[in-house]
């Protein structure tokens, strides 16, 4: 006779490497690893959730995923563990701000070979770094979906009515090191100077900089103003495959380019 689980061990299959997985319950949290075989966190897994209802209708593995060549698909520095296997699947290209494959998804200007060009884009913890104003960041995708493509999103928001911005002027900024903490200073379009202390990075210090807290609703807001339907945030816990935190907040949200 097999000794029964602990109290409060949840026992899952991980959607992106396949592999069952133990862990205690008050570890099962947003952004702490809890697969031994890949590293996935329940937001990674979350991400895989929504890519596969929203493709194929149904909460597909990552590994049952058919081959399909003719799937564009488009990653913002997406994580690695899911990234290598979305190319094993898919025409699918992992981008950086940093590095080639490079994007700056909030530059105006996106190359037009780009434009209308993916069956999916993912976005993971990378719109809240962009510069304002961030709905150019949600247009820029859009506009590189092809009609009826699929976009999948996730940034930690609060609960807070309305976004949080750090720098609603920013414009001409640098971001100064001095006896190890960090200042930014910026001049607005209008000339004025201005310096910011106590910024907050995100991956340590002088890393990624956090340009602001969302809101869920401003994160609805933004999508339908770029041109997004079928804007669903997937709140619903998937615990067969890990995917639940405690707090209630900062799930994955999809939309798609009207057809």
């Amino acid at each position: 006779m097999e000794p029964s689980l602990a109290p409060k061990t949840l026992c899952f299959e991980c959607n992106i490497c396949g592999e069952s997985c133990l862990v205690a319950i008050d570890r099962l949290q947003r952004e702490v690893p809890s697969c031994r075989a890949c590293g996935s966190t329940p937001r990674s897994r979350a991400i895989i959730r929504a890519l596969s209802l929203e493709l194929f209708g149904q909460n597909l593995v990552l590994p049952d995923f058919p081959v399909s060549r003719g799937i564009s698909g488009l990653g913002m520095t997406d994580w690695q563990g899911y990234a290598s296997r979305l190319a094993e699947k898919f025409a699918y290209t992992n981008t950086y701000y940093h590095q080639e494959p490079q994007l700056d998804i909030s530059n105006p200007e996106i190359p037009d070979r780009s434009v209308q060009s993916n069956d999916f884009i993912i976005s993971s913890e990378i719109f809240e770094h962009v510069a304002p104003p961030v709905l150019r960041a949600f247009e820029n995708t859009f506009k590189m979906l092809k009609p009826g493509g699929i976009f999948v999103l996730t940034v930690p928001y609060g609960i807070q009515s309305e976004t949080i911005e750090h720098f609603p002027d920013l414009y001409d900024f640098t971001i100064i090191a001095d006896n190890g903490s960090y200042r930014l200073e910026n001049v607005t379009r209008f000339g004025e100077v201005q310096k910011f202390h106590d910024l907050v990075f995100h991956d340590g210090p002088g890393t990624t900089l956090e340009m602001r807290v969302f809101a869920e609703t401003a994160l609805l807001q933004h999508l339908a103003e770029a041109g997004f339907e079928n804007i669903t945030v997937h709140r619903t816990s998937d615990l067969l495959h890990g995917i639940w935190w405690p707090q209630p907040w900062a799930f994955p949200l999809s939309a798609r380019r009207p057809r």
